[in-house]
């Protein structure tokens, strides 16, 4: 028996665990004491990591359809189909006849970190969709606009605050998301034991919301509104002090005249908030030495998504609370790059191309992903014909799965790239399955970019991988080659592109610590066993902590982070403006015009009066979109796929605990088990994501057994947050009768 140290991939927190191994097996996991950020710290989801690693529904070997089923292949073959069925699409329709769908476990993977901007770049195609429209797109078009950059996005400073106002966020079952914070739960905690107030705006009592000074129990999807007559209060009674940081904004005045028709008195009632309560909480957070705004989820898949995460930084701003300790702060990864003197920018664009039937803008170079079944199924040119989906499951996890799930069976060619058969992949031609976790390094590419403190770590694979597998970085590797048409060249030289590529760059920049070098000298230095931890080497080197290959003796490597197993503190986020900004002035664009236009459709909601039941989704400690529900340690509890209506809703409609009720919106409707509870406020009904396991040809036995109902379905992909993308999840209206059946 022996232990492995490994980074949890199964949330954003990333804890550090300890993992036993007996036999070759993953046999227990704790937190990692030692860990330099986590401390310790694990949830269900982590101790759970040995069941689901040895999950025995987890694909071992490729499949690849032979006569309409699907049969194992070696690797060889599987890959050899993939060259014969995309080439011929490739040479006859172009690259536009090939879709790419990128699922949220991507960023959770060294490979998905690392492989898929090198196919995207080789494919050439614009038919990209990711879980972004599903979840975050809106926080980054808003930082595009308002930093230059879409990748710029600002974290609540955790550690250091005395006042966290949260929208549409339950880290204490989430782990925390655009926010990568192990043990969330300890970490507010610690804000009120050190005096400081915790408010939180949402719909439901979550476990979160339980926890708080004030819970603000809100009409889905109105928090855009709330926020906007929070400003105008601030211009009002004189309470806009943005600091130290007022020389690097502008727009402020124009931000003012727009906040003038959000009065509290006026979104009121749209909000179902009191108009004093908002006063209140605008009051409490000017007066908050350190204050934060954070929003998330339940506050992006709304139909003004958009302007919410704009407004939230607005509030930020407003309140000099952006760029300071305690406040919302720009973390620096240490893979990221190296700071360089402050300067306008190229800025961020949207609508360069727009997708093909519905005329959907691109944002941050994305189609919606809600488009996706429409650009199949459409015929015409430009019709998406093959499809490349790398961990994603979007028959469950998009709107109206049900017309996806026709459209891919009419693919004339599918690759997935997925441990499981499941929703989606059983429609592929070749299924491309990754090894389990403890098999595979790991490295948070992502979400050290989100970090609450600057730190660094890095897991090698706690098993050895078997000769019969293969890694994911291999195959993703194998098929940048196979759309590039070398599909039988070495995945090595994919690796070797990228580090010349980067390199040859670098060394022609004279901001580059290794300006005018000699690229292949510098790669030939390079540490590592394979192409991966090469790759994170050189970024190592080259980022703002790095030795500069030689540069900083001190800086930091690939040895040296593997001399700290636990990880490297790199301390805590400290202000970065204005060097972070990449827009056009050089400056924090406070009132950007696609913004200020979509304004015109918010100024309409006010007098919105929904007369119906609001629809919104809810998280689970023990599960991750679909991803858990196949492991039996994690299906327990209150982890249910369940319908929860608060009591005065469930007389009025006659319906019963433990019942069933039927449930309709504009995608279709389900039948779903009852759970009448005061959790929910009135005129919300609440439905759990990522269930529905129960399409012919998945092969997940413990997910299989207890289905659950796909929420999305209810949704017919028709309702978007316009400059993102963005589908509307949450807030949007259903009707709830008794079943006829119960």
């Amino acid at each position: 028996m022996t232990t492995a140290l490994r980074i949890c991939p199964l949330c954003e927190a990333t804890c550090g665990l300890t993992l036993t191994i007996d036999g070759g097996r993953v046999t227990g996991a704790r937190g990692d004491r030692e860990d330099v950020f986590s401390r310790g710290f694990i949830c269900p989801k982590g101790a759970a990591f040995g069941q689901l690693d040895a999950d025995p529904d987890r694909l071992r070997h490729p499949l690849v359809r032979r006569a309409g089923r699907l049969a194992e292949a070696d690797w060889d073959e599987a890959f050899a189909v993939v060259q014969e069925g995309l080439g011929p699409l490739l040479r006859e329709h172009g690259p536009q006849s090939v879709g790419v769908v990128l699922g949220n476990p991507n960023v959770h993977t060294v490979a998905g970190g690392l492989y898929p901007p090198l196919l995207l770049g080789a494919l050439r195609t614009r038919n990209v969709f990711t879980a972004s429209t599903l979840d975050q797109m809106p926080k980054h078009v808003s930082s595009g606009l308002l930093y230059g950059d879409a990748g710029a996005l600002p974290v609540p400073d955790l550690d250091r605050t005395d006042h966290l106002l949260m929208l549409g966020a339950n880290p204490l079952d989430s782990g925390g998301s655009l926010c990568t914070a192990p043990d969330f739960p300890g970490r507010l905690r610690a804000l009120r034991r050190r005096g400081g107030r915790l408010v939180v705006v949402d719909p439901r009592r979550t476990r979160t919301a339980a926890m708080a000074d004030r819970h603000v129990a809100i009409r889905p999807g109105t928090d855009a509104l709330l926020l906007f007559a929070m400003v105008q209060v601030l211009f009002a009674e004189d309470l806009v002090a943005p600091g130290p940081l007022a020389a690097h904004i502008s727009g402020v005045a124009e931000v003012g005249r727009l906040a003038a028709d959000f009065p509290p008195e006026a979104v009121a009632g749209a909000c179902d908030v009191p108009a004093e309560e908002i006063r209140v909480l605008a009051r409490e957070l000017a007066a908050a030495p350190r204050g934060v705004v954070y929003g998330r989820v339940g506050s992006t898949t709304v139909e003004f998504g958009t302007l919410t995460s704009w407004l939230v930084d607005v509030v930020n701003v407003l309140t000099g609370q952006l760029d300071r300790p305690g406040g919302m702060m720009f973390p620096l990864s240490a893979t990221g790059r190296r700071e360089r003197p402050a300067r306008p920018g190229k800025g961020f664009a949207l609508g360069r191309w727009h997708s093909r039937v519905s005329g959907h803008p691109e944002a941050k170079g994305e189609l919606p992903v809600a488009a996706l079944a429409e650009e199949i199924g459409t015929p015409g040119a430009g019709r998406i014909r093959a499809l490349l989906a790398i961990a994603a499951n979007p028959v469950l996890s998009a709107p109206d799965g049900d017309r996806l799930d026709r459209a891919l069976a009419g693919l004339d060619f599918m690759v997935s790239v997925d441990p499981y058969l499941n929703e989606t992949s059983r429609h592929a031609h070749v299924v491309l399955p990754p090894p389990p976790p403890s098999r595979s390094p790991h490295f948070d590419y992502a979400f050290n970019g989100l970090s609450v403190r600057n730190q660094v770590r890095y897991s090698r694979p706690a098993i050895p991988l078997e000769a019969d597998r293969m890694s994911e970085s291999d195959i993703l590797a194998r098929l940048v080659l196979c759309v590039s048409g070398h599909g039988g060249a070495d995945p090595a030289a994919v690796d070797a592109m990228a580090i010349e590529r980067t390199l040859g760059k670098e060394t022609a920049d004279p901001a580059s610590p290794v300006y005018g070098r000699e690229p292949a000298g510098l790669a030939a230095r390079l540490t590592g066993v394979d192409g991966p931890e090469r790759r994170l080497d050189m970024m190592l080197r080259l980022g703002p902590y790095g030795d500069g290959f030689g540069a900083d003796p001190d800086g930091l490597n690939l040895e040296k982070l593997l001399a700290h197993p636990h990880g490297i503190d790199l301390g805590p986020l400290r202000p970065r403006l204005p060097g972070v900004l990449k827009t056009r002035s050089g400056t924090v664009e406070l009132c950007p015009e696609p913004l200020a236009a979509d304004v015109d459709r918010l100024r309409r909601a006010l007098a919105d009066r929904p007369s119906g039941l609001l629809l919104v989704g809810r998280r689970h400690l023990r599960s991750n979109n679909s991803w858990m529900h196949n492991v039996p340690a994690l299906m327990g509890g209150s982890n249910r796929c369940t319908l929860q209506v608060h009591p005065e809703d469930a007389a009025r409609l006659g319906l019963a605990d433990g019942g069933l009720a039927r449930v309709r919106g504009d995608g279709g409707e389900l039948e779903v088990p009852v759970e009448v509870t005061d959790a929910v406020r009135t005129g919300v009904v609440s439905l759990p994501h990522g269930w529905g396991h129960d399409r012919p040809g998945v092969r997940l036995s413990v997910a299989g057994a207890r289905p659950g109902v796909n929420v999305n379905q209810l949704i017919d992909g028709s309702r978007l947050d316009p400059l993102s993308g963005t589908a509307v999840l949450n807030g949007h209206p259903v009707q709830v009768s008794p079943s006829p059946l119960h």
